[in-house]
């Protein structure tokens, strides 16, 4: 029976992930044929260091990792001055509370990051856990954020459907034990995820009662 659902943030509940891959092309001064998408997605939902090292290498030295880091958190953060939850996001966090859920968060990102646009979105209230790399030592595709989801939650994983956009969060969660529907975006959509227990091109899809139907009859 599941009792709990697990968001990840950054690309799930907002398509932060887009908005930051227009930052590095813009401030990279470049087309974004010149930075392509299939290759960028490949560094979403995991440590920003690899991110980071991989747009460094295409200033072609012309730029530190300190600047880069300085000047594209400005800019993605400037882009997002007006942030809105991906479809169907708001129903299922109402659909969870209605039904009893816990819900629970488990994000890459750092704390202040998440909270700040939790807040700015009036979503922060819904969650009864989060997890955020400030609490690990490994993010994803390490499961210990899921894991800790899990603990502080108090049930089990096979009790716990997880939400994820990207490969490597879902690996996380697979490797944490829980169920997972993938919600790929615009950067994860081509993306090729092995192991998963359903995907939806957004949450408008499938209502939640029928997404929890389908995991609890696999």
């Amino acid at each position: 029976m599941i009792k709990a659902i697990v968001c990840d943030f950054d690309g799930l509940i907002i398509d932060t992930e887009f908005v930051l891959y227009e930052a590095f092309c813009e401030l990279l001064k470049i087309n974004p044929s010149k930075l392509p998408i299939e290759e960028y997605a490949h560094y979403i939902g995991t440590d920003s260091n690899a991110l980071y090292n991989f747009i460094m290498n295409k200033t072609n030295g012309a730029m530190t990792k300190e600047e880069i880091i300085k000047k594209s958190h400005i800019l993605h953060k400037e882009k997002l001055e007006f942030p809105i939850p991906r479809d169907g996001v708001e129903d299922y966090l109402k659909e969870a509370k209605s039904r009893g859920l816990k819900i629970g968060l488990a994000s890459s990102s750092n704390r202040e990051w998440v909270t700040y646009f939790l807040e700015k979105i009036n979503l922060l209230e819904y969650f009864d856990v989060i997890q955020t790399r400030d609490d690990v030592e490994n993010v994803k595709p390490d499961p210990t954020l899921y894991k800790n989801v899990i603990n502080l939650l108090g049930i089990e994983p096979y009790e716990a459907i997880a939400f994820e956009d990207s490969v490597n969060g879902t690996k996380a969660a697979i490797a944490a034990g829980l169920n997972c529907v993938i919600v790929p975006n615009k950067v994860t959509e081509n993306l090729e995820f092995k192991t998963f227990h359903l995907r939806l091109n957004s949450m408008k899809e499938k209502q939640l009662f029928k997404v929890i139907e389908i995991i609890e009859a696999l």
